[in-house]
């Protein structure tokens, strides 16, 4: 599915996205994320008290990017680092919406928002325990950037493919900090994690912008 594709200087990105986008990505936003998460879209379950910011680092082989990441139980917003690009120019928020089943890709310069459905590809693995989990070991301590945590490995199965993954935990706080795929060049990091309240208007699309509903055969044949 190619929504959208990062600038020429962030290496040829398609998502993150993050979605991101983790935003969206073989790597467009959406890909960005790569069905890390493919659980059902409807009957999602999100605690009630997870709320933080991030920064967002994904990478898919000698490719990488940054965004800083807000997060409000089901439905988070990626500021990118560096423009994502769509067929009506650059987008540099990204707001996914679970509880909507929508994402919206904000063109500031336009005064521009792009709405596309959401499918499974925007959704970042935010949570410890992973979508088809069948086995979990524990290896030892370590650390993302100054941040202590619990290195595991972990064994998932969707629908009989069988995929291994590094996963560190902030155990304190049972914080996803870092997933690495064992089985492909793919990883996703949160670093500076702070835990609390995010503002409702982070996740609206801001006031007198205009608003496009695209579908996704739309905006790949622009």
């Amino acid at each position: 599915m190619v929504v959208v594709a990062p600038r020429q200087t962030q290496a040829g990105w398609h998502p993150v996205l993050f979605l991101v986008c983790l935003c969206v990505l073989s790597l467009v936003a959406p890909s960005v994320f790569d069905n890390v998460y493919a659980g059902e879209l409807h009957g999602i379950e999100f605690s009630h008290d997870v709320e933080f910011s991030a920064r967002l680092t994904w990478r898919k082989g000698k490719r990488s990017s940054k965004a800083q990441l807000f997060v409000k139980r089901d439905r988070y917003r990626i500021e990118h680092l560096a423009g994502i690009k769509t067929d009506l120019g650059y987008a540099t928020v990204t707001i996914v919406r679970l509880d909507k089943q929508k994402v919206w890709y904000i063109l500031s310069q336009r005064r521009l928002v792009m709405s596309v459905p959401l499918t499974t590809d925007h959704i970042l693995p935010l949570s410890v325990r992973l979508e088809g989990e069948v086995a979990r070991m524990r290896i030892g301590d370590a650390m993302v950037g100054k941040q202590a945590a619990t290195l595991y490995d972990v064994r998932v199965d969707r629908n009989g493919h069988q995929e291994t993954y590094y996963e560190w935990v902030d155990e304190s706080r049972q914080l996803l900090l870092k997933l690495v795929s064992q089985d492909r060049d793919w990883s996703v990091e949160y670093d500076r994690v702070i835990q609390s309240k995010q503002p409702d208007y982070f996740f609206e699309t801001p006031l007198g912008y205009r608003k496009i509903e695209a579908t996704e055969k739309q905006v790949e044949e622009g």
